[in-house]
């Protein structure tokens, strides 16, 4: 009696399927991975294995869930699984996670039919993420440089440069001075964001005259990847 029980429910909760909704489901699957992987790859500096994991993720999810509808054991198992790929993935940044999670939720969706609302949310979506991309919020980072000068010895660093960071930057603080050339010179790292990105080299020139004409290096500041 257990087991025809067990048989029913099996039975009355698995998904019917045919060949056709299969390969429906998968190739609006597979077109809406690659909506995904160019919505949230544009303009962004992106490995071919993110690309291809953001192609191909909501086809792999929708099959998944297509196996494990119905079945307690075959989802336990599959649960167990995806345990495992967890402790081998590596943190990204915010965007790069949204991306994971919607090609991942477009799987769920295509994985129980629903291509339709599948769609239009994928659409609501990658519209948002695009113009986001083309708005001009958080371009202030663009601005935001590590800026390294060396100044000789006999030089005093704690307000010698106040009035140039105060003509082209909106922030400058001193991260870190150390000594450099036994001691004869010192290396000053600071963090500022320009007003302008067009006065780098106005900047710098004015620096130079400041620091005897010893070496300046201004570069991006880098975000870090493992933190959101």
């Amino acid at each position: 009696m257990l087991e025809n029980l067990t048989a029913s429910v099996i039975t009355t909760s698995a998904l019917s399927l045919d060949n056709e909704t299969f390969l429906l489901c998968s190739l609006v699957s597979l077109l809406l991975g690659i909506a995904i992987s160019f919505t949230f790859c544009f303009r962004q500096k992106k490995s071919k294995g993110f690309i291809l994991a953001l192609t191909i993720l909501p086809i792999i999810v929708q099959v998944v869930i297509m196996m494990v509808n119905g079945n307690v054991g075959t989802g336990v198992a599959v649960m167990g699984a995806f345990s495992l790929i967890r402790f081998r993935s590596v943190p990204g940044n915010a965007k790069d996670i949204c991306g994971i999670f919607l090609a991942m939720a477009v799987g769920l969706a295509t994985g129980t039919d629903q291509l339709v609302l599948a769609g239009v949310f994928t659409g609501i979506v990658c519209a948002v993420a695009l113009a986001y991309t083309f708005s001009p919020l958080g371009n202030t980072r663009d601005n935001m440089k590590v800026l390294s000068i060396t100044i000789p010895e006999s030089l005093d660093y704690n307000e010698i440069f106040d009035d140039i960071f105060g003509k082209y930057t909106s922030h400058a603080e001193l991260t870190s001075s150390k000594t450099t050339g036994m001691g004869s010179l010192y290396k000053l790292t600071y963090e500022i964001t320009l007003k302008n990105a067009g006065d780098e080299k106005v900047m710098i020139d004015e620096l130079r005259t400041r620091n005897g004409n010893l070496e300046i290096s201004c570069s991006k500041k880098t975000e870090n990847l493992d933190q959101l």
